[in-house]
């Protein structure tokens, strides 16, 4: 009842969500808690949601009687062409639907959405975009980990780590000689790549790292070590994707904070 009570007292009027329109929208990183106002009133009202694999039950609970249509990517795994999901989504706004495309996190970090929004305009199809909780920041913070912390650093540096070992790869190297931390975004299946890079670049061994696990969900691990060990310690604790990687000064400080709870 509070929150009812707090909503019911907040001037928010949701924009009106036309048929025929999509609308690109970030789920956050799992707990539906991370929702924003804007995204929770879009998916209550949506007629077809069109989701990926990192949007939990929870939130699809929501929908009501949208139409939902899976459309997951996921590394190593099987996954909808991007191709398809942007045909679907042409097909089904073409039809008058009022079309939610769902994405784990934010939908312009890591998820695709400027390749579906260019692909929405060249269609001619009108579209929003609703922001969503990355989990590169949200998923530390909910784990303990502060993305910024004076005297340690002074940016942030998100990458992905899916094309580690390919002639697309990250220049891990350039990385690491800019003393940041690093988060790292899809990076589990390539960690030992992406942990030796960062130690031929200059980051020591000892340098503190941390995996996170399914982060804000009921399911989350946190594993930390330092970069020296962090591969054979995430494989003996059997972590899986999705994953979230950090490196850097702002891991040690999760101990600090725990402590001071």
């Amino acid at each position: 009842m509070m929150l009812a009570d707090a909503l019911s007292r907040l001037d928010y009027r949701p924009a009106e969500f036309r048929p025929g329109h999509v609308w690109l929208a970030g789920a956050g990183p799992g707990d539906p808690g991370c929702l924003t106002l804007e995204v929770l009133s879009a998916i209550a009202s949506a007629d077809c949601i069109v989701y990926d694999a990192l949007v939990s039950e929870a939130v699809l609970s929501i929908a009501g009687k949208a139409e939902l249509h899976f459309a997951g990517k996921r590394g190593g795994k099987p996954s909808t062409d991007q191709e398809d999901i942007t045909r679907r989504l042409i097909e089904l706004a073409r039809a008058g639907k009022r079309v939610l495309r769902l994405k784990g996190g934010d939908p312009f970090i890591f998820g695709r959405g400027g390749e579906e929004a260019l692909a929405l305009v060249q269609a001619g199809i009108p579209f929003r975009i609703l922001p969503g909780l990355t989990s590169g920041f949200a998923g530390l913070a909910r784990a303990g980990f502060p993305a910024t912390m004076r005297g340690i650093n002074k940016a942030v540096i998100l990458a992905t780590g899916h094309a580690a070992g390919t002639e697309e790869d990250t220049d891990w190297a350039a990385l690491a000689r800019t003393g940041q931390p690093i988060v790292i975004y899809m990076g589990l299946k390539n960690l030992p790549l992406i942990a030796e890079a960062l130690m031929a670049g200059g980051l020591g061994p000892s340098t503190p790292a941390a995996v996170i696990e399914q982060a804000t969900t009921a399911n989350q691990r946190v594993l930390v070590a330092n970069l020296g060990t962090i591969v054979d310690e995430a494989s003996a604790a059997a972590i899986a994707a999705p994953a979230l990687i950090v490196i850097g000064g702002i891991v040690a400080m999760r101990e600090l904070l725990q402590g001071s709870a």
